[in-house]
């Protein structure tokens, strides 16, 4: 099963690639990985549904109750085969339906397929809540396409506001269950499940996440907009998959939560309301998309109410009204596609006479169609005489007759929606679309018709479909008359009676829907949706007025303040003794502290910004003193480094502003408001940190990392904690550290694309004007780039002479940090202090003769190892991040020790270099056009 998952986002991956080479066969690839879904799970099928589990488990982080749980079951087996299955007839479909960006298409379809694949064989409920939104986050990016339409941006951001929402509602839910029952493994909270008011909470919580996810209503409003989106991710996410979700999970788990007092009320009423009032809307639209939108709507309601009642004949009923309906509508959406993609239009006032221009879909459709208004022998009808028996006489629910009458009503409408269909797709005499309309290709009609087919052969072959449905229908006890069973034929009963009656019902609707009455106007959820929207928005603008005045100094005031006050009075009030604390553990100590007080006092007091980044770096390196008198080479090595690197960036950055702070005056009174916060800060860190310090019971958790110091192959232990103990944290921050970069890169770039003003050009240059000392020759490459008087010889031959020796030395403590103070992220910043020296000696054009890869592909491959790294114990049946020691004996080296986590060093190096050329590649495109300018206005205009 976690091959499965990989094997989805790999080819997901790689699609973007192989689309220019295979052209439209990409589809036909594309499908090869639902199709081996489909293929592995019938492979599985017979143990499955003879009572036998398959589970896997990928343990992350055992210490921290994180692992992938994995479970595949009788309903996760038929939820398998709905997502594969469908999703390989969609893929071959796109082949003749896609004409543009069909390497974005396939990949994002594929990424949602194994999305659904890992939801529906999730045992954890954290997996389940990530793969969930996994689905909704695709949804968004299919149907907000390109974000070149303002529709799609609209349709698109709709649903995923209120699917992540009720996402997030229901992860709250779940996160209440799993406390409540002690574990949050879904196949033990069934097992054993939980009873109590918290658990009553948790179901509603968990059953508003599943209303917002299948388009129940009134938080429906943004499935009938998504129609927006191409027709192959209609007839895939939003009839036959996504919107499944919610079913799904309803019907995992109402074998433990039906008996819960909200459960059964809440899936009653909301999904029975949702079926009759969809199924009457479906009936007013026009367009074929839209009526099957809200079609789909109310089927949903009818799948909801028959897997949450929790009842055997329900469950059995709903099984296999899911299959049914992933079945026909699929087949109904991708026939919209074909007309749609044909005709030109999907609205039935201009579609007539197609029946005839287009036989083959029309018959395929036709069947589909068959199946949805519940007529024999197709599995429709299968699942209706289920589903009126589970209500009829399968319970004892107290007013089951009137939910009975309720589903009478709905049914009869499905039956009226479902001949407006087809007379409306395909009846009447020939008109101008169907004349214009081209006959599709037989591969075009053919997912159509394998779709549509499965709907009769799962009708014929019922005893397969009862296998399956049964399979999880079993869960349950049997109904008051035993336990129901699927067929074709059960004579001459109540529920046959009901059939036909639904049939006839439905007829006469579809034949007098013109002279049916309006229903009472109802709130059209759209413009609620717009209004709150609007009014958020609005809400949210008059906070930003009163709240985000433009000024830094009392932002700064406003929020440490607050750190001093909330943690502050806890501090106070809990406070332990702080015992007898030394004033100092070195006699060095008191100098450095003098060196940093004198150093911030004056940083405060100077109004040059030079000068206050100078004395802000003369804090930076008394802290980085006070690490070495302390003992702490590593860290003071670190704090050395980054100090260096931040002068060196933010004096490149300095050079576009202002050479001394912009003048201002501050009333007295402000300027103490700020004093007595900066005080109280300080005070309330020292506190804080004298009270940790003194707080402390248990033993340091340092003495633990040393014991484990052999295994790790480490002799220090700052760097084994880093790239072994603590390896997920380091991952982690690197990867916010990429990010980080990556937006300031973009930020400086979007600014450099501006010309500087001309009035600047005689403050460019880098070093100040030295006329004695100018080369005759160039040094580096790309020194020519800098003006006469900015090149120095000194310290281009300098240069020259330091730069592979500083990279070695980068190297030396990238390799030595195990044993001694260094590691990947000291001999990077190093690597990237020798790369800083190019580029202000030599220039842009110097700093890329001596990286001949580009920055991004640096950072960005150090990333990918440092994960590599990471994730390859797995494929050795170990756990992620784990490192070993290996010991070589090579015939001339001698005895060779080293440990695997030494891999993961080097891709934090290769990461803290990427970074930095990154930051120099964007400075270094702001200063060249800044001198250009300047060259520019020299010679009176541009050259």
């Amino acid at each position: 099963m976690l091959f499965l998952l990989a094997a989805y986002a790999a080819v997901a991956a790689a699609v973007p690639w192989w689309q220019p080479r295979l052209g439209r066969a990409v589809w036909a690839v594309a499908a090869l990985v639902p199709l081996a879904t489909v293929v592995w799970a019938g492979t599985r099928a017979a143990s499955v549904l003879d009572g036998e589990e398959y589970r896997e488990t990928l343990s992350w982080a055992p210490s921290l109750g994180l692992t992938v749980d994995l479970r595949l079951d009788p309903l996760a087996l038929l939820m398998l085969w709905i997502v594969a299955g469908v999703g390989v007839m969609v893929l071959l479909y796109c082949r003749y339906y896609v004409e543009q960006d069909a390497a974005r298409q396939a990949a994002l379809l594929l990424a949602f397929a194994g999305a659904m694949t890992g939801l529906v064989l999730a045992d954890n409920v954290f997996v389940l809540y990530v793969f969930w939104e996994l689905t909704t986050v695709a949804s968004f990016l299919l149907v907000a396409g390109r974000g070149e339409g303002e529709e799609e941006r609209r349709a698109a951001r709709q649903a995923l506001l209120v699917t992540a929402a009720g996402g997030l509602v229901m992860l709250l839910g779940l996160v209440v269950l799993g406390q409540t029952a002690g574990t949050y493994r879904i196949s033990a909270i069934l097992a054993d499940p939980p009873r109590g008011g918290a658990v009553s909470a948790a179901v509603v919580l968990v059953l508003i996440g599943v209303f917002a996810k299948s388009a129940q209503m009134p938080l429906h409003g943004w499935l009938p907009a998504a129609m927006v989106a191409p027709t192959p991710v209609s007839a895939y996410l939003h009839a036959a998959a996504m919107v499944k979700a919610g079913v799904y999970l309803v019907a995992r788990l109402a074998p433990a939560l039906a008996e819960v007092a909200p459960w059964r009320p809440m899936v009653l009423a909301v999904g029975l309301t949702t079926m009759v009032l969809a199924a009457w809307r479906a009936l007013r639209a026009t367009d074929l998309k839209l009526l099957l939108a809200y079609g789909t709507i109310s089927e949903l309601g009818l799948l909801v109410t028959l897997l949450g009642t929790g009842t055997r004949t329900a469950a059995l009923a709903g099984v296999v009204m899911l299959l049914a309906h992933a079945a026909f509508k699929s087949a109904l959406f991708l026939s919209v596609g074909i007309l749609d993609h044909r005709a030109g239009t999907r609205d039935i006032r201009e579609l007539s006479g197609l029946g005839r221009r287009m036989p083959a879909l029309f018959a395929v459709t036709v069947l589909a169609a068959a199946s949805m208004a519940g007529i024999p022998p197709l599995v429709g009808y299968l699942g209706k005489e289920a589903y009126f028996d589970a209500f009829l006489h399968g319970t004892r629910l107290d007013g089951h007759e009137q939910l009975t009458v309720v589903l009478v009503i709905g049914s009869a409408l499905t039956v009226a929606y479902a001949a407006r269909f087809v007379q409306g797709a395909f009846g009447g005499h020939p008109g101008e679309a169907a004349h214009r309309a081209e006959r599709p290709e037989p591969g075009f009609v053919a997912p159509v018709a394998v779709l549509a087919g499965a709907g009769l052969a799962l009708g014929v072959g019922y005893p397969g479909t009862a296998a399956l449905a049964t399979a999880y229908a079993d869960v349950y006890p049997p109904g008051p008359d035993g336990p129901y069973k699927l067929s074709l034929w059960h004579g001459f009963t109540p529920v046959l009676g009901l059939s036909a009656l639904t049939l006839t019902l439905g007829g006469l609707v579809h034949l007098g829907r013109r002279s049916l009455p309006a229903l009472p106007r109802l709130p059209d959820v759209q413009r609620v949706f717009d209004r709150v929207v609007m009014g958020v928005g609005g809400l949210a603008s008059a906070v930003t007025r009163h709240t985000q005045v433009g000024s830094l100094p009392l932002y700064l005031a406003v929020l440490l303040t607050t750190v001093v006050v909330v943690p502050g009075a806890a501090l106070v009030a809990g406070a332990p003794p702080l015992g007898s604390p030394l004033p100092w553990w070195s006699p060095a100590e008191p100098f450095l502290a003098v060196v940093v007080l004198v150093a911030s006092a004056a940083a405060v007091g100077t109004r040059h910004r030079l000068t206050g980044i100078l004395l802000a770096g003369a804090v930076g390196y008394g802290v980085a003193g006070v690490f070495l008198v302390r003992g702490a080479p590593d860290l003071a090595l670190t704090q050395f480094l980054v100090e260096t690197m931040t002068l060196v960036v933010v004096v490149l950055v300095l050079r576009r502003m202002p050479a001394r702070f912009s003048p201002g005056w501050t009333r007295p009174r402000v300027r103490l408001i700020r004093a007595a916060v900066a005080g109280a800060v300080g005070v309330f860190v020292t506190g804080f940190a004298l009270v940790a310090s003194a707080a402390r019971t248990a033993p340091a958790i340092s003495s633990g990392y040393a014991r484990h110091m052999e295994e790790a192959g480490a002799e220090n232990i700052v760097n084994a904690i880093i790239v072994d103990f603590r390896a997920l944290d380091t991952l982690g921050e690197i990867s916010v550290l990429l990010v980080a970069a990556a937006g300031v890169v973009s930020l400086v770039r979007v600014d450099g694309r501006r010309r500087a003003n001309p009035s600047d050009a005689g403050q460019g240059g880098l070093f100040p004007t030295a006329h004695w000392d100018e080369p005759a020759r160039t040094w580096l490459p790309g020194a020519h780039e800098r003006p006469g008087g900015e090149r120095s010889v000194l310290l281009e031959v300098a240069t020259r002479l330091l730069f592979p020796s500083i990279l070695v030395f980068s190297l030396f403590l990238l390799f030595s940090g195990h044993y001694r103070p260094g590691g990947g992220f000291a001999g990077g910043l190093v690597a990237a202090q020798a790369f800083v020296l190019r580029y202000l000696v030599g220039g842009r054009a110097d700093l890329g003769a001596a990286v001949r890869v580009p920055a991004g592909v640096v950072a960005g491959v150090g990333l990918l190892l440092a994960a590599a790294v990471g994730l390859f114990p797995l494929v050795l049946g170990g756990t992620p991040l784990e490192s070993a020691v290996v010991t070589l004996h090579p015939p001339v080296v001698g005895t060779v020790k080293f440990a695997t986590s030494l891999f993961f060093d080097v891709g934090v190096y290769l990461l803290v270099v990427g970074v930095v050329l990154e930051l120099l590649s964007a400075v270094g495109v702001s200063l060249g056009q800044e001198m250009a300018t300047a060259d520019d206005a020299k010679q009176g205009g541009p050259r």
